[in-house]
């Protein structure tokens, strides 16, 4: 009875020891092979941020390159160095984040304009800027193109919001007494972007090319018509002859498309530069 207990004891040490080994070596395997994995990813991952096209890449005090500590003096560093970071400030003043009664009118503003820009991109696939074809593609816009309606009221109605959303943001920013010091210039840059957005409005109001638009752009031209001095040719300028006519559908089709909605670009982009360097969004009174 020992001598059976005594065999079988040592054999089951006997054979855990053996699992033990086992273990030990496999772990030991495990974590060399697991070490080589790493040190070759950390030489690569080295070797690449050291390369001269990711140094050309990523400028001096970027997160993606060695050597970067977390701390303020480097957060500040990276936001003025990256272009989508440097579209926000450092800092922001509590009131410019927390919802008002205002619902961020020249955001609205902002992102009515883009949703016109894409649905108008989609307008231009489908439409011929010529008095013989105009308004029979408005009329296949509506009929026989996959959501062409949807599209076509989703751009007529954002103009109409745009308009709106312009005009109440200018009245909060009178309201609250932004135009003043130093934010003189900014106003006078609002003021020339709500007369960019009428005149937008107003030269697409002729493309669908139907007796509303036709009657509106004789009704305007003929405003600029009595303009003192310069008057006539404005009119002329305007019209592309002296009657409504194909010409004068090109040429508002163009300041539609293009020369407005480059040049209101390009005051967003100064509007939006000296809201951040005025400060800011400009608190209550």
């Amino acid at each position: 009875m020992a001598k059976g207990n005594g065999n079988g004891s040592s054999n089951g040490s006997a054979n855990g020891n053996g699992s033990s080994n086992g273990s030990a070596n496999g772990n030991g395997n495990g974590s060399k092979s697991r070490a080589r994995v790493g040190a070759v990813l950390e030489k690569t991952d080295e070797k690449i941020r050291g390369s001269q096209a990711w140094l050309a890449i990523f400028r001096p005090g970027s997160v993606y390159r060695r050597g970067y500590t977390d701390s303020p003096r480097n957060r500040s560093y990276v936001i003025m160095n990256n272009v989508l970071y440097h579209l926000h400030p450092v800092k922001v003043k509590r009131h410019a984040v927390k919802v008002s009664y205002t619902l961020c009118l020249g955001g609205l503003s902002f992102f009515l304009f883009m949703l016109l820009t894409v649905t108008g991109i989609f307008l231009m696939f489908f439409y011929r800027p010529t008095a013989t074809s105009a308004w029979s593609d408005i009329q296949t816009l509506e009929t026989a193109v996959a959501f062409g309606s949807l599209v076509r009221n989703m751009h007529r109605w954002a103009a109409h919001l745009m308009v709106l959303a312009v005009f109440l943001h200018m009245c909060r920013v009178f309201y609250h007494g932004a135009y003043k010091s130093p934010r003189e210039f900014n106003w006078v840059i609002g003021v020339i972007l709500l007369t960019l957005t009428l005149l937008l409005s107003f030269t697409g109001y002729l493309l669908p090319w139907d007796q509303l638009a036709l009657w509106a752009v004789t009704v305007g031209t003929n405003m600029m018509g009595y303009t003192p001095v310069f008057g006539g040719s404005v009119k002329y300028v305007l019209l592309g002859s002296k009657e409504i006519g194909n010409d004068t559908l090109l040429r508002w089709y163009v300041l539609h498309v293009l020369l407005f909605p480059f040049v209101i670009v390009i005051f967003m982009a100064v509007h939006f530069w000296r809201v951040r360097k005025d400060g800011g969004i400009s608190g209550p009174l």
